[in-house]
């Protein structure tokens, strides 16, 4: 079996990639044209794919908020208990003495 070197593998497969490329039968006389065309399909693109991905975010924000609401709505408002301390007797108020006015000291 002949082994073919690495430079021979790497050349045939570069052929093989070019030869898939298709061929202009004119060449274009400006080559601007040739990049803003490709360059505003580049953009298309990503403005689709951040479009896509904003309205999935946006929709695992609503989905998010409605498990959420329809949890918290399922729920049995006597079983859970958040606060467990005693709720405060109501105390009559007592009477305290006023507090004597400050004393600066040292000063007039």
């Amino acid at each position: 079996m002949n082994e073919s070197s690495t430079d021979d593998r790497l050349r045939d497969a570069l052929q093989a990639l070019a030869s898939g490329v298709p061929q202009k039968e004119q060449a274009s006389a400006d080559p601007r044209a040739d990049y803003r065309a490709a360059s505003s399909g580049w953009r298309r693109r990503e403005r689709r794919r951040r479009l896509i991905l904003a309205a999935l975010v946006g929709l695992v924000l609503v989905l998010a908020d409605i498990v959420g609401l329809w949890a918290l709505n399922r729920t049995d408002p006597d079983s859970h208990v958040i606060f467990s301390d005693p709720q405060p007797s109501v105390v009559a108020p007592q009477l305290q003495p006023t507090p004597e006015p400050l004393v600066r000291a040292g000063q007039p």
